[in-house]
């Protein structure tokens, strides 16, 4: 098996590549950049594109019939979304947006689909990162059945700590309401705790991790499983930006 060696961007899979699946996928890669609230997938409708995010967050939403909605997971620059093209199916699931605005690269589905099936590596690292994102999805629900909003907050904003560099996080109550399926009230009410145990700073449309260790041990057993699983499969989540491009040639691909 080929070495990874492209670090492209800062998007973790397309560095974990080798030059087989980078090559075939490359000519098809699109720049853009992400705002906040741009729709990457709508639930019913035919997908065209599925999106490396190099920088910035998205919240993948299930929607029931009646319009009630609840998040299942978050993407960022360790993954690929919409998943349902890996799996061979061209119709949106869920709902994608983006939370945090950043930028990436988009490839329309049928090249994508069309190096999955030349390329046994890719499918290899695109599968494994589906499992990845079950596991999130898993303990999601595992979360929400069986810890409090305050752990569950911690647990939210560890994710999306994993995902950004520095320690300012651009969420706004409406975000976090959506993660936890809560009221606007609850998640006030969460953050003011949290602040209180000097585990965060909170502003406007702005936490601050003061205490990465501290809101691992507050969050307990909700948080971890998932990015172990990211750890064992395809590599770390959060590391420095440098440290990550030379690791990448030093792991070898899956």
């Amino acid at each position: 098996m080929d070495r990874a060696i492209y670090a492209a961007g800062d998007n973790i899979l397309r560095g974990r590549m080798d030059e087989e699946a980078t090559r075939h996928l490359t000519p098809y890669l699109e720049p853009l950049a992400l705002p906040r609230g741009y729709a990457l997938s709508t639930s019913g409708h035919q997908l065209k594109h599925c999106y490396f995010i190099e920088e910035g967050i998205a919240s993948i939403v299930a929607r029931s019939v009646a319009e009630r909605s609840s998040e299942v997971g978050i993407v960022g620059r360790e993954g690929i979304v919409p998943l349902a093209p890996i799996l061979d199916s061209t119709h949106a699931t869920f709902d994608i947006f983006v939370q945090v605005e950043g930028h990436g690269s988009r490839i329309a589905v049928e090249p994508l689909q069309e190096a999955l099936r030349a390329v046994p590596s890719l499918r290899r690292l695109l599968n494994r990162y589906v499992q990845t994102f079950i596991v999130q999805a898993a303990f999601t629900s595992l979360a929400n059945a069986n810890h409090s909003i305050e752990a569950r907050l911690a647990r939210w904003i560890l994710m999306c700590h994993d995902r950004i560099d520095g320690d300012h996080i651009g969420l706004t109550h409406e975000f976090l309401a959506l993660m936890l399926s809560v009221r606007r009230a609850s998640i006030t009410t969460a953050l003011h705790d949290l602040e209180g145990r000097q585990l965060i700073w909170s502003e406007r449309s702005l936490v601050t991790v003061r205490d990465r260790t501290g809101l691992e041990e507050f969050a307990g057993d909700s948080y971890g499983r998932a990015e172990q699983e990211y750890r064992r499969l395809i590599g770390e989540l959060r590391q420095p930006q440098a440290l990550a491009k030379v690791q990448a040639g030093d792991n070898q691909a899956y």
